[in-house]
């Protein structure tokens, strides 16, 4: 295929972008590459700096939604305190959107997810009961975590606030899939949405009733078994973030999407600027490969990733405007 790859760098950035707060992860989830470090080539380990945040913002005034959640537990970050009230003084909406583990927080920290607004926190707890959390989620504390969410709910009372909005995420396992009625009446009691994902790794606890957990999740029992029914890869919109919700590590190096662990796309955010990040050379030719117009290329991490294999095999690419053309 011929490439058609649109190297203009006049452009803007996106008013929403994800910046990893934390590499760091205090459990030993099996599946999980940050357990296996699998992440640690590309992203390594450390902290996003206080001082890095702050001037992010302070050179970027169009950014309006940072999410701070990746790889790592966000709130083992030593600077969150700080990052979080900074961002309120800016008026730029913060997310852990992909996930805490919330086994560890002060109580300060906890008032300040609410005193400071953090919009939305997913909370990752695959299970109803400590006996069944643990067994994913090792040297996880599950009644911790629940004195924790409450906790927050205590301090939303305090501050007659909204924030943040908590969603109960629950990977589906074999071990824990008949827990999950349980776990979506636990979550309504709490005040939090509820959702089951389908977990990557099929030879860990193997789902045992798919028919009850199709029912219960209404997505599928495994990620193959999504994509047949679909057309296309579990969480494939992640690729969209390449063009609206760009990933920066802890350390500013230009990941890309929040998949990516391969590589990189160019440039350093802290070093070179959020703008030549996001127009560098690496990010306009990735989006020529999602958008069908490139071929793929070895330095991109995209081409090692099994969503654009599957977008390519399908012919299913990314439309002008952005959005999948499935069509």
């Amino acid at each position: 295929m011929a490439s058609s790859v649109d190297t203009d760098s006049s452009g803007t950035i996106p008013s929403k972008i994800r910046v990893e707060a934390s590499s760091f992860c205090q459990l030993r989830c099996p599946s999980c590459p940050t357990t296996a470090g699998a992440i640690h080539p590309a992203i390594g380990s450390g902290f996003l700096r206080f001082d890095d945040f702050r001037a992010l913002l302070d050179n970027n005034p169009s950014l309006a939604r940072v999410e701070l959640a990746n790889y790592g537990e966000v709130l083992l970050n030593p600077h969150l305190f700080e990052i979080l009230e900074y961002a309120d003084s800016k008026a730029v909406a913060i997310t852990f959107s992909v996930g805490v583990n919330l086994n560890h927080a002060t109580d300060e920290l906890l008032e300040g997810l609410v005193k400071f607004r953090v919009r939305h926190m997913t909370c990752s707890i695959d299970g109803a009961s400590p006996e069944t959390y643990r067994v994913y989620r090792v040297r996880g504390n599950f009644t911790r975590v629940i004195e924790h969410i409450e906790r927050i709910n205590d301090f939303k009372h305090k501050y007659q606030s909204e924030f943040p909005k908590l969603t109960w995420q629950f990977v589906v396992f074999g071990h824990n899939e008949h827990e999950i009625p349980m776990a979506r009446e636990m979550a309504r009691k709490l005040g939090m949405a509820f959702s089951t994902k389908i977990n990557w790794d099929t030879k860990f606890s193997p789902i045992r009733d798919k028919v009850f957990v199709r029912k219960q999740s209404g997505e599928g029992a495994t990620r193959q078994e999504y994509e047949l029914i679909r057309g296309k890869s579990y969480l494939s919109s992640i690729c969209q973030q390449l063009f609206d919700d760009p990933q920066i590590n802890w350390d500013g190096k230009n990941l890309g999407c929040c998949r990516n662990f391969w590589g990189d796309f160019g440039g350093n955010a802290f070093v070179d600027g959020l703008h030549s990040c996001f127009h560098h050379e690496k990010m306009n030719y990735a989006r020529a490969m999602l958008r069908g117009h490139a071929p793929p290329r070895d330095d991109i991490p995209c081409t090692t990733c099994e969503m654009y294999h599957s977008m390519r095999a399908r012919s299913d690419w990314i439309g002008e405007g952005g959005a999948k053309n499935c069509g």
